[in-house]
């Protein structure tokens, strides 16, 4: 008997069958069978089911001889089920990464409930992902189950059957089936709830509901919408049968009537000429089952009163002042937008006429992210070494509480953000600041970038589309033109900065420093390691490793090329992953929880993750170039990398000069580590190298370097570099030397033998 019966119906989706199955099927949970049902449809539907049922014995094809609707497909899938609990799931639907196991780990966690309710989160066709709004209700606090009447805040996640999973003993003893016609899901999921004598909740996102721009059947015109009166009449002839859910029908009536205005409310749904007959119809159902009683917001009784009253076109009449009132406000706040634009921009020409403040200065990094990089070492070290500078960040909101408090914090876009920017002596910024930024006489605009180029940069994307994305490059060179500074880490970056940000002016000096946000990999001590690793949940004992992929330009959503659960299982118990999606994809991608994967996407700084890492997983980021200052273990993971050069391209061929192993797929880096290249002497005199010529200044001084020329205007006083040779970074928490790897059973022996040699070595390689 398997734990699950996914039951999958089909009717008219073909297009997206195979992402729906597929999602089942590729769950890291397994014991399941999967039910799909052929609702007689007249596309491919019936022949794509068959070709999973061909190839996985966990798919069951079931045929129908007539298209019965979805409810009795459900029905059908129901009859043929073995599982312990049933899953619903539409065939335009997806299930999450790790929905399965999250599921079955809940539903142990809580003794079996009869019914556990799950997350969801809509999917549009742009690639947008938006959770359920009423996510609160799916709190894990206080009982691990309780009944409806102990959590009626339940009642408002959307009703619907696939969202939730079900004991199939005790849906087989309560009977419960679903009805033929449209809104079948509002018969069954009422019942099942205020009937089930243990619920549980999942507060994690585990299907994702497609929203499709056509071909819903529920956003359809049809008279079959009236089909919503007669599931009405069975959810109230379930509660009549049990006197003891009488307290229930002021809610559900309450519910009922929310249910009718949205439906006569939504464009598109009742055929034209059909509002009147519908709204009597709902005046009839609310006498048949007023039960007054349950609160509601006052526009909600208004629009009650109204179908009890049956004065439909009253309601039309608000119902159609309500939309011009909408149209009207969203116009109101369009002009007040433009106003309020108009405004700033007079402020902050006003604000131009008045002397520049030499002795203030504002930074910013990563358009707008919040107190981070190059900006935020040189803002604390200008701080400690000039005297009556007097510093701000301009920064989102959500971000200030990344600023130090001595640092006065901008919100971007404001009167006070317009002012800094017209006044301020100092700016510095790792990107560019907003275009209509006029540099004046007595500035000093101080560009830092924000990594070490391996990717094309600036102009350099004049002949790549897909990394340019309709990038002007007139503007671009504009905001090159107000650079006084331009602060490079090495020669070679100095050498393409030059090229792909060529500015006109002649003043524009190139800064050859370092970058002040590695001095914290010279300066930290063991302690501050123990401190960070503490506060990110590294277990004591283990070796953390960071992964950290880049963005891709032919990509919309996070490249995570690795399975990170299958690396932990071949590195064994000794490993921890310190997982990290690049800033500019938002969210992290859904993953299944794992004890070992700690989710630092969010973590306010890469440096410290650095830090508290053992080695380093990357791909083409930055990230290497800074992390070779520690002298740990850095693997170069690059499973696309034809994709990658197509694309985006580089400067230089990373195999010629690669920080440390590199692996073009999954089975090579777990080579990588089995074979113990990773660290190895081969490693370490790779990393070296490319320390050398990478990392010549990144000494922790160059903070004070950047300060002392741009701020203080002193170049005798400029400390000395120290070599890389004599540089002693902080020291790594564990020691990768004394950690065995076992080989991963996929890999044969001759392949184990040979990994990160010719992976890792000096000569380009071809190799997809």
């Amino acid at each position: 008997m398997p734990r699950f019966s996914v039951i999958v119906p089909a009717y008219r989706v073909q297009a997206y069958l195979h992402e729906s199955l597929d999602s089942v099927l590729t769950q890291s949970f397994e014991d399941f069978e999967l039910i799909a049902v052929d609702d007689c449809s007249p596309d491919a539907c019936g022949a794509v089911i068959d070709e999973f049922a061909a190839r996985d014995h966990r798919v069951r094809a079931l045929h129908l001889p007539e298209n019965v609707g979805l409810g009795r497909a459900r029905n059908a899938g129901i009859a043929q089920a073995t599982g312990d609990y049933l899953i619903f799931l539409d065939s335009d639907d997806t299930l999450a990464p790790g929905a399965l196991r999250a599921v079955a780990d809940r539903i142990e966690e809580t003794g079996e409930p009869d019914v556990l309710v799950y997350d969801y989160a809509r999917t549009y066709w742009t690639g947008e992902s938006v959770r359920n709004t009423f996510a609160e209700h799916l709190a894990e606090t206080g009982p691990a189950t309780f009944t409806l009447a102990d959590r009626p805040g339940l009642l408002k996640v959307l009703m619907v059957v696939w969202n939730k999973a079900y004991r199939r003993a005790f849906v087989e003893a309560e009977g419960f089936a679903f009805p033929p016609g449209y809104y079948e899901d509002t018969p069954w999921t009422y019942p099942v709830l205020l009937a089930a004598r243990s619920i549980a909740v999942l507060d994690q996102v585990c299907v994702g509901y497609r929203q499709r721009r056509q071909g819903n059947i529920l956003a359809t015109t049809s008279r079959k919408h009236f089909d919503i009166f007669g599931q009405y009449d069975r959810v109230f002839a379930f509660i009549d049968a049990r006197p003891e859910l009488a307290p229930w029908r002021p809610l559900i009536f309450r519910r009922m009537l929310d249910h009718f205005c949205t439906l006569f409310t939504t464009p598109g749904r009742l055929p034209r000429g059909s509002r009147a007959e519908f709204f009597r119809s709902a005046r009839a159902h609310c006498g048949r089952y007023r039960a007054p009683g349950a609160p509601a917001p006052r526009r909600a009784r208004l629009r009650h009163g109204l179908i009890r009253l049956g004065a439909h076109r009253t309601y039309r009449a608000l119902w159609t002042a309500q939309l011009l009132h909408g149209r009207l406000r969203k116009v109101t706040t369009a002009v007040r937008r433009v106003l309020r634009a108009a405004a700033l921009q007079a402020y902050y020409r006003i604000q131009l006429r008045l002397p520049v403040q030499a002795d203030r200065a504002v930074f910013a990094a990563y358009w707008h992210r919040g107190y981070a990089c190059n900006p935020a070492a040189i803002e604390a070290k200008a701080r400690e070494l000039v005297p009556g500078l007097r510093t701000a960040w301009i920064c989102r909101p959500e971000d200030t509480h990344t600023v130090p408090t001595t640092t006065q914090r901008i919100t971007p876009g404001t009167y006070g953000y317009w002012r800094a920017l017209a006044r301020s002596g100092y700016l510095v910024n790792n990107v560019n600041f907003d275009r209509r930024l006029v540099k004046r006489r007595g500035q000093v605009l101080l560009q830092t970038h924000h990594g070490t180029p391996l990717k094309t940069m600036g102009l350099d994307l004049q002949d790549r589309p897909a990394a340019a994305r309709g990038m002007d490059f007139g503007r671009l060179l504009a905001n090159v033109d107000k650079w006084d500074y331009s602060l490079s880490a090495n020669q070679h970056s100095t050498l393409v900065w030059e090229k792909a940000y060529p500015s006109a002016s002649a003043s524009c000096a190139t800064l050859e420093y370092g970058y002040p946000r590695n001095d914290i990999y010279q300066r930290a001590t063991a302690d501050d390691v123990a401190r960070l690793r503490e506060s990110i949940g590294v277990p004591e004992g283990t070796l953390a490793l960071l992964y950290a992929p880049t963005h891709r330009d032919y990509r919309r959503d996070q490249h995570i090329a690795l399975d990170l659960a299958r690396v932990l299982r071949v590195l064994g118990p000794d490993f921890v992953i310190l997982s990290r999606a690049h800033y500019s994809y938002g969210a992290p991608p859904v993953r299944e929880p794992h004890p070992r994967i700690i989710d630092v996407s969010g973590h306010p700084c890469v440096e410290a993750l650095a830090l508290a890492s053992d080695a380093l997983i990357t791909d083409y980021s930055s990230l290497m170039f800074d992390y070779a200052n520690l002298d740990r273990p850095v693997v170069v993971h690059c499973d696309d990398r034809e994709a990658y050069e197509a694309a985006r391209g580089t400067y230089f061929d990373l195999h010629s000069c690669p920080p440390g192993a590199i692996a073009h797929s999954e089975d090579e880096l777990l080579d990588v580590f089995a074979t113990g290249h990773w660290c190895g002497a081969r490693s370490a005199q790779l990393r070296a190298a490319f320390r050398e010529r990478f990392c010549p200044y990144d000494d922790g001084h160059a903070a004070e370097r950047v300060v002392r020329r741009v701020f203080l205007g002193d170049t005798s006083a400029q400390p000395p570099v120290i070599p890389p040779a004599l540089r002693r970074p902080a020291p790594a928490a564990g020691n990768p030397a004394q950690v065995p790897v076992s080989a991963p059973a996929t890999v044969p022996a001759d392949r184990q033998a040979s990994a990160g040699l010719g992976l890792a070595g000096a000569q380009p390689t071809n190799q997809p």
